[in-house]
């Protein structure tokens, strides 16, 4: 079973003169259960499908299973998603031997910024850059697919 471990972070500084790359993300939910999220995602110029299952008590770890589908194929499944959409670009910065996705968020998530690292395990040392703010390991409230149903813009 594939397993996703990861922590979040959000950002407090300048990260994007570190990126490496850059790719606009737009996603919807089919179902947005914690139990078992089924995501679409146009990721650049490819889409995608992914299934994820409830997370652990930490929440930096849960079952994760993904695959590759026609972009046509993810514009027509995001018509019949939940209400919501999440659009971001995604950065990738190299810190020390680990990669960190920053996500960039637009529209009615505009002014959040968050980083993930993803680990081989829960405890894994790693490089903390100065730009990396406070820790959002497992708050819902920063899953994506919470950030659909109450965004940012409505936290103040």
């Amino acid at each position: 079973m594939a397993k996703e471990i990861e922590r979040k972070f959000l950002v407090k500084g300048d990260f994007k003169n570190e990126a490496f790359k850059a790719t606009r993300i737009t996603q919807g939910y089919l179902s947005s259960v914690p139990e078992r999220t089924v995501r679409v995602r146009i990721k650049g110029d490819k889409g995608f499908i992914t299934i994820k299952g409830i997370g652990n008590a930490s929440g930096a770890s849960r079952y994760e299973w993904e695959k590759e589908i026609p972009v046509e194929e993810v514009k027509e499944l995001l018509l019949i998603c939940e209400p919501g959409v999440i659009d971001k670009t995604r950065y990738l910065v190299k810190a020390g031997e680990f990669t960190f996705e920053v996500d960039e968020f637009y529209g009615d998530n505009e002014g959040l910024t968050m980083a993930e690292v993803e680990l081989p395990d829960e405890n894994a040392a790693f490089e903390r850059p100065d730009w990396l703010g406070e820790e959002v390991t497992g708050d819902p409230r920063y899953y994506n697919s919470m950030l659909m149903k109450n965004p940012f813009k409505n936290w103040k």
